[in-house]
């Protein structure tokens, strides 16, 4: 149980230190307040939702709107975790836009303002330095997500891990530079080598979430359904911490069983009329 608010001085406090953040997705508020009274530290209202709740293919149709009532309902369920609400496709681009149907800035805004979250998650590119520094200079903690982005899967050409060559990985520690410099809280870093992983790690000064990404970041992220026995396909680097996909799937089939033998509902499950109002209904009859 968390007796007191995460906040990101402690995230950052345990870049110093040493210690090992854990962090999870989480979609809702029951499972947040739930997580909160296990300790988990940090959670990530994550646009896999748009795959593990929403059953969609990529991360790519989520709106902003959905994603900041989620975000919501997981700030309300646990109010003393550090969340970090990820910005979903669509809702933030290369820099501040004039156009205010396409201001990325103003989204973010809406989201810290109505979600109540702690960071925004943005998934970046060396074009979203500006964006970047705008947020910061403006009092916004961003996770700048780098490596595997899922939102760029079409570029991407799937769901690959990344930093394969030396110049690729080169070109992910500068980025990883260039967002510090330009005001990042803290850095994602998805399913890229360890060996790439401890470089941004030993050439940054920002806390290092990884997700499959080896030992040397500061903290991990999985999406909970993955390590939970809910989801059809695990990834590699998630790890299964238990499976309650059967005891679901065994309470479910419970529950068909009563309904149809006829024991539930029971006289147990039944509310009673006052006898006088009970006697005076069934006369009219």
């Amino acid at each position: 149980m968390l007796s007191r608010k995460f906040t990101l001085s402690d995230l950052r406090a345990a870049r110093k230190s040493g210690e090992k953040i854990p962090m999870l997705t989480c979609y809702d508020f029951t499972t947040a307040r739930l997580m909160q009274e296990a300790g988990v530290p940090m959670l990530l209202a994550g646009d896999s939702a748009a795959n593990v709740i929403l059953g969609y293919d990529t991360t790519l149709p989520v709106s902003l709107e959905f994603m900041i009532e989620i975000t919501a309902a997981v700030r309300r369920g646990a109010a003393n975790c550090f969340v970090v609400a990820d910005m979903p496709f669509g809702s933030y681009g290369s820099g501040p836009q004039a156009d205010s149907s396409l201001n990325w800035v103003e989204n973010v805004y809406r989201m810290v303002k109505l979600s109540g979250c702690d960071c925004v998650k943005i998934e970046v590119a060396a074009g979203h330095a500006e964006l970047v520094k705008t947020l910061a200079d403006a009092g916004v903690a961003v996770m700048a997500h780098l490596g595997l982005r899922p939102q760029s899967v079409g570029i991407l050409g799937g769901y690959k891990f990344q930093a394969r060559t030396a110049h690729e990985a080169e070109n992910l520690v500068a980025l990883a530079q260039l967002m510090q410099k330009s005001g990042a809280a803290a850095l994602l870093l998805e399913a890229v080598p360890p060996e790439v992983s401890a470089r941004v790690v030993e050439q940054t000064a920002l806390p290092v979430i990884g997700c499959g990404a080896g030992p040397a970041c500061h903290g991990s992220v999985v999406v909970t359904h993955d390590s939970i026995g809910l989801s059809e396909r695990r990834p590699r680097f998630a790890p299964l911490i238990t499976d309650i996909s059967e005891p679901l799937k065994h309470a479910f089939v419970r529950y068909v069983e009563l309904v149809r033998s006829g024991k539930y509902p029971g006289i147990e499950h039944q509310y009673e009329m006052p006898g006088e109002e009970k006697s005076k209904f069934l006369r009219q009859s």
